[in-house]
Formats: C-alpha cells, sequence, structure tokens
C-alpha cells in the first residue's frame, strides 16, 4: 500500500441505497417497470379463473348428456338428404347427439373408406385388390370396432362364407357393409334374402357393379342405406357416401351376466373386444369352453411331446382349428401346446386367451414366402427350446381341421422315427387321399415327399441338420418346398396314412384362394372317428416296407395295358381287390405319364408328390391300385415281360390367335 496513489479524476463511490432520484426520468422508468408486472401477475389470476370455471361448466354438461339414455325413437328415426349435385349419392343421417358415433362409409369403383368420430378404420384405394363387400362390426357401447373383413363376391362361396360370418354375429352389433369394385356377381339369393332380412332395401335389385353402403343393427333395424346403379356393363355406380350419428347404448346393457368364473372372465374379456364367433358370446346358451377328451386307449400317450400352432392373422381359422385339436382324444395338457402368430395381431391372440393356450408373437422377417420360411423357423426353434427335454414336435397349421384320431395316429407311429433312421418325418396328411382314392384308416404308406399339413419331426433332425441351413430371409422360397428337396432330404422318407388326419379348410392365404380350395382340397377325406388301430405298423420299417411292397405286387392283378387307362372301364367294378399298372417312366424324374394319369385319376396333378421309388399306392372304385414307374422303379423288375407299359403324352395347349 506504500505505493499507492489516489486516482485524482475517478468518482466517489455512492452506495446504490442512497442514490437520490434527482433525474425524473429513472424514477419514471422504475415506476413503468413495476405497473406492467403487476398487470401481467393480475392476467395470469384472470386466466386461471376463466380455466377452472369452463372446466367446472364442462364437466356438468357432460355428466348431464352421459346421464341421458337415448329412447328407441331416438335411435332409429333419421331424416335423409340427398345430394341436389348429382354426382354420385350422399346420404345424411341425423340421430341423437347424446353419446353417439359419427360414422361416415364411402362405396366406390375404386376407394372404400369407412370412419368412425373421424378415424379412418377403413381405407382402401386401388382398383386391383380388395375387391367385394367390406363389413366392419362395431360395439353398441363403446363404439371400438370388433372385426373387420372383406369378401370377395365376384368370387364362388364366398357370399355362403359372408352369411356364415353375419350369423356368427351378436345381436345388437352395429354392422356396415360397403362394396368396392364389383360385389355381386357370386352374391346367391340366399345372401341377399339375408342382407335383406337386416333391413336392407336394394340388396334384391343389386346388380353388375352397383355400389351400396348400408349400415344396420344386427338383430334391429336399418339405420341408413345408398344405392347407385351402374349404367351398363362397362361401367360403374357412381360413389355413395353415408354419413350418420348413431347413439350408444350403456356397457352393462350390452354384457351378458354370466356365472362369475375363470372360464367367463375369459369369455367376457374376448367378447367385449371381438366378434364373430357365435355361440361363444351367447348370453343363454355360451358355447362351452372347457375341452375333457378322453385318454388314449390303452394307456399310450404322447409322453412330453410339444405342439406348436402356426397361425398368421386367421383369428377365425385358428379358432375352429383350436377347438377340434382340444377336442382329440389324447390331447396334450395347455402347457404343452404354444400358438405362434406371426405378428402382432391383436384378435389370434385374443382367440389363444379364450381357450386358455399360450400365444407367441413374432416380429415378421422377410416378405411373402420368405416371411411364412422365418415364422416356421423361429416357431420351431423356440419350441425345442420351450422343451428342452422334448425329442419330438408335432407342428400343425391354423387351417387344420384335427381328426379325433389324430394324436392316437401320432401315438402308434411316433417311435419308427427313434427306431428307423431312414425316416424324415410322420405326417398325418395323404395328398392323394380324396375321398375318391383313399379307404383304410388302418393302412400306412412310405413316400418321398414331406406333405406337412399336421407333422412330427424329431429334436436332433431340426437342431442338427435343418436349423442351420436354413433357408435365409432373402430366399423366396417355400420352406415345404425346400424340406422335400433331396440335397436337405437325403433320401429319407415320411410316414403317411392312407385317410389323413387332418382336413384343409382355409381357403384364404398367401398361397390359397377359393377356387385352389375348391378344386385340389375340399374333397379329401378325413378319418372322423378316434382310436383306430393301425395295422403293420413294423412293416413300415425301410427293409420291412420293401419285403411288403414286393409280396403286394407279385399278388397284384396286371391290369389290361392295351386299353385307354383314363377310361372309365379300365379298372374293373369289384372291391377290396389289389391291382397294378406300369407306367413308361425312364427316369426318377420323368412324370409326363404320372401327370396325365392324376389328372383323369382326378388326384394331385400340380406337382408330383406320394410316391415311393417310382411307385404310387392309393384306392380307386374300391380297389387297391398300384402304378409303377417303368424303368425308374427297382419294382420294374416284377413286370411281366409281355407288358408294354403305358405312355401317355403330355397335352399341350394350343393358343389361340
Amino acid at each position: 500500500m506504500e505505493g499507492w496513489v489516489p486516482n485524482q479524476n475517478a468518482h466517489p463511490y455512492v452506495p446504490k441505497r442512497y442514490v437520490r432520484y434527482g433525474i425524473s426520468g429513472r424514477r419514471k422508468e422504475i415506476s413503468k417497470k413495476k405497473c406492467v408486472t403487476k398487470i401481467f401477475q393480475g392476467s395470469i389470476v384472470l386466466f386461471l379463473v376463466i380455466t377452472v370455471v369452463i372446466n367446472i361448466t364442462f364437466i356438468l354438461e357432460t355428466s348431464k348428456k352421459f346421464k341421458y339414455q337415448p329412447t328407441e325413437k331416438d335411435r332409429i328415426e333419421n331424416s335423409v338428404k340427398e345430394d341436389a349435385g348429382g354426382n354420385g349419392q350422399h346420404i345424411e343421417v341425423q340421430m341423437s347427439q347424446a353419446k353417439s358415433l359419427l360414422l361416415e362409409v364411402v362405396s366406390s369403383r375404386e376407394v372404400v373408406s369407412i370412419s368412425v368420430d373421424g378415424t379412418g378404420v377403413v381405407h382402401n384405394e386401388g382398383f386391383d385388390k380388395d375387391r367385394g363387400i367390406h363389413i366392419v362390426v362395431l360395439n353398441q357401447a363403446s363404439g371400438s370396432v370388433m372385426a373387420k373383413r372383406v369378401f370377395d363376391t365376384y368370387s364362388q362361396n364366398e357370399d355362403d362364407e359372408m352369411v356364415l360370418f353375419l350369423n356368427m354375429i351378436s345381436d345388437g352389433r352395429i354392422v356396415i357393409f360397403a362394396i368396392k369394385d364389383e360385389g355381386t356377381f357370386q352374391m346367391k339369393k340366399p345372401a341377399r334374402e339375408f342382407l335383406a332380412h337386416m333391413g336392407s332395401e336394394y340388396v334384391e335389385g343389386l346388380n353388375w357393379r352397383d355400389m351400396w353402403a348400408f349400415i344396420a343393427v344386427k338383430g334391429g333395424k336399418k339405420i341408413v342405406e345408398g344405392h347407385s346403379k351402374s349404367a351398363s356393363l362397362s361401367s360403374w355406380g357412381d360413389k355413395v357416401t353415408l354419413t350418420s350419428h348413431i347413439p350408444l347404448i350403456s356397457q352393462k346393457e350390452s354384457e351378458c351376466d354370466w356365472p362369475d368364473t375363470e372360464v367367463n372372465r375369459r369369455r367376457k374379456a374376448f367378447c367385449n373386444k371381438v366378434e364373430g364367433y357365435g355361440s361363444v358370446c351367447s348370453c343363454t346358451q355360451p358355447a362351452s369352453l372347457e375341452f375333457n377328451p378322453k385318454p388314449l386307449e390303452d394307456g399310450r400317450q404322447l409322453d412330453g411331446v410339444p405342439v406348436a400352432v402356426i397361425a398368421s392373422d386367421r383369428p377365425h381359422y385358428l379358432y375352429r382349428m383350436l377347438r377340434t385339436l382340444l377336442s382329440a382324444p389324447g390331447v396334450p395338457p395347455p402347457y404343452l401346446i404354444t400358438v405362434f402368430i406371426d405378428g402382432y395381431f391383436e384378435e389370434p391372440q385374443a382367440v389363444t386367451k379364450l381357450l386358455g393356450l399360450r400365444g407367441i408373437q413374432h416380429t415378421p422377417v422377410g416378405t411373402g414366402n420368405a416371411r411364412i420360411s422365418q415364422h416356421y423357423k423361429a416357431s420351431l426353434t423356440a419350441t425345442f427350446n420351450l422343451h428342452s427335454q422334448a425329442k419330438y414336435a408335432i407342428i400343425i397349421e391354423e387351417d387344420l381341421d384335427v381328426s379325433p384320431d389324430f394324436f392316437n395316429y401320432f401315438s402308434q407311429t411316433e417311435y419308427l422315427l427313434d427306431q428307423d433312421k431312414s425316416l424324415y418325418c410322420i405326417s398325418a396328411w395323404n395328398d392323394q387321399g380324396y375321398e375318391h382314392s383313399s379307404q383304410d384308416p388302418s393302412l400306412l404308406y412310405r413316400i418321398e415327399t414331406m406333405p406337412g399339413l399336421g407333422w412330427m419331426l424329431s429334436r436332433n433332425l431340426y437342431k442338427e441338420e435343418l436349423e442351420p441351413q436354413w433357408p435365409s430371409p432373402d430366399k423366396q422360397w417355400d420352406w415345404d418346398m425346400w424340406m422335400r428337396n433331396n440335397l436337405i432330404r437325403k433320401d429319407r422318407e415320411c410316414i403317411i396314412p392312407d385317410i389323413s388326419r387332418t382336413y384343409h379348410f382355409g381357403s384364404k392365404g398367401l398361397n390359397m384362394n377359393p377356387y385352389f380350395q375348391e378344386l385340389y382340397f375340399k374333397k379329401h377325406s378325413i378319418v372322423t372317428t378316434p382310436d383306430i388301430r393301425l395295422k403293420d405298423v413294423d412293416k413300415l420299417k425301410k427293409d420291412n416296407y420293401e419285403e411288403l411292397v414286393k409280396n403286394l405286387i407279385q399278388n397284384a392283378v396286371t391290369l389290361n395295358h392295351t386299353l385307354d387307362p383314363c377310361a372309365e372301364n379300365f379298372i374293373p367294378d369289384t372291391k377290396n381287390s389289389t391291382y397294378i399298372l406300369y407306367i413308361n417312366m425312364t427316369s426318377a424324374v420323368d412324370f409326363v405319364t404320372w401327370k396325365q394319369l392324376a389328372k383323369c385319376y382326378h388326384l394331385w396333378d400340380l406337382d408330383v408328390r406320394g410316391f415311393h421309388k417310382s411307385m404310387w399306392r392309393q384306392f380307386l372304385k374300391g380297389n387297391h391300385f398300384i402304378i409303377v414307374g417303368v424303368p425308374a422303379s427297382p419294382y420294374s423288375d416284377l413286370k411281366p415281360k409281355d407288358i408294354i407299359p403305358v405312355y401317355l403324352e403330355e397335352k399341350k395347349t394350343v393358343a389361340k390367335s
């Protein structure tokens, strides 16, 4: 401090509290700031008071509306206004505004849309997809969507499927219909009468490419309907638009008064959420959800064999299949049954829970056939991981009915997989097992193709061979075609029954349509009784089967090979005889003659299946009928020397100019 010298030019320090406001402008500025602050604070208080008042008013008004119960007159009376512009039809229905839904429906050539309170539940654009009648079912208490379906009533049998679905809907539900593109070509009289009974005034007169939309209460009355006729066969009707306010009822009114049990709690949760399951949700006579099938005879059982159910977004198929599965004698306990769902779909999971089973949803991987393939792989992997002690597993798809003899069949054949390493799988399905070509429920075959459709495989086969080399997601391969490839199969064979223990009923899927189902699957046979005692099971082992087949061929009656094999009288009108036909087959992959025979015998003819060493076995006209390919089959040596194998040329389709 000794060297410190005061700054002569510095101002003296004065504490702020002693500042004199001698300058009037400074004092005014501070006063203004205080006023602005007080005004701002007052505005906030006023805003909060107004907000509180508005909220209290809203709560009081809402309470009044919720207490209001609409009368029948409120629900049904409406006024119809038609668009005077003449460009299509716009129908608006005004109903009670208390606790109601606003529905908007559009039917047109390229667009169908259905919205509930401004939220789109169906919006489908594009001329080349989802043609037909779109149906949405709403809960009459909550307005939630309970079901959505599309029925291509341009195609065969879709109208029957639609009527079946509508019959399964509970009374009181709100049902919405809208046509996209065309929906009448295959809509027959029973379907039209059903819709007329629901209140439709236009359905009897619906014709080719007419547009139509309809809203009704199931078991009640029509709410509103719109129709626009097509002017000619080459044109479409104008767009139809419906707008309607529909009052809701109380939740209590919409529910059934079932006894409070664990099963009925599952039922109630299900029936409040989804629709179209008929007596499951009946208030008076609900379908039983408890299955108590009898055990297998003689104490046989499938000890610890898990069942993997392969499912997607076809919940009605899944429900039908699971009921037959759970009703079959010898069904494993629920902890051994798992439903694997390809995607995060709510309704298949709801069906699974309804029936007291475990459902596992997979994140889809890949597209098309690759997606299906990856779903199978994930399901098989999860099955063997969940059941680490299981030596075998049964795989079954959601679109199959299960025979009462299903588990009995596997219980008698399971041991073959353990004792015969030349076996690949055991299947419950016979590709050639039609009503006219199968006869003996106790008879088994060995075949080189892998049928699937309800089958058993071993853990060792899957974990050691199939899983490591399963096709990757970028491969658009059918998983079953891949498994049939001999590079994978390695000359191993599958056991199949003469009459199948499953029945394929699904008519919709990635590789399935109603026409295909009608042509190739509808007339398949299925065993309908339990406890079939299989015969000669030990003779299905590799060496034993060769001896059995040779004996059959040696004792068979050789047919007249100079006759047309497709003629009605080629196979004699006898019963329970064994006949043999030798056909030309230059190599193991020369199927020219076989394919022609398959067509004229109405067997599976899309590709070649069901053979063992170039030999086929089936029943025709009530007789065991054997076909042997010469010289491809080792059984050619048993052919009489004077017999010339039959050769049928492939029929070529001549293109029309």
